[in-house]
């Protein structure tokens, strides 16, 4: 039996290569292409969705690229390195991934809120 596509993956993988200018100097890159799937990439979809400021520094993204620890709890508790994680500034935080629909609409509204909002 055939495996329904995901909701918005078209789109995601359609966008893969696009680089969209915004207000105030700011820009976004799309890189999304489908893999493999793995333990790190269950989802099967490699991608890099980032702002950019008018110095060319990237400000917000969502990648999986590179594994992102979770946050720490216990000293000696098992953690799993995430792969989806996102980045704000410097700071890197693992992100889940439900959906590509999802993933476009959770960087739409932080790039909302980054640029609405400043550099904090």
């Amino acid at each position: 039996m055939k495996q329904a596509r995901e909701t918005g993956l078209d789109t995601l993988l359609d966008l893969h290569g696009i680089t969209y200018r915004l207000e105030k100097g700011y820009w976004v890159k799309f890189e999304a292409y489908t893999v493999t799937a793995s333990e790190q990439i269950p989802h099967g979809i490699s991608y890099s969705l980032t702002l950019h400021d008018r110095n060319n520094t990237r400000v917000v993204g969502f990648d999986n690229a590179h594994g992102c620890p979770p946050p720490k709890r216990k000293k000696f508790g098992g953690r799993r390195l995430a792969w989806d994680h996102q980045h704000h500034q410097e700071k890197v935080m693992p992100y889940e991934y439900e959906s590509a629909s999802q993933l476009l609409t959770d960087f739409w509204k932080e790039i909302e809120l980054f640029i609405d909002g400043g550099a904090k």
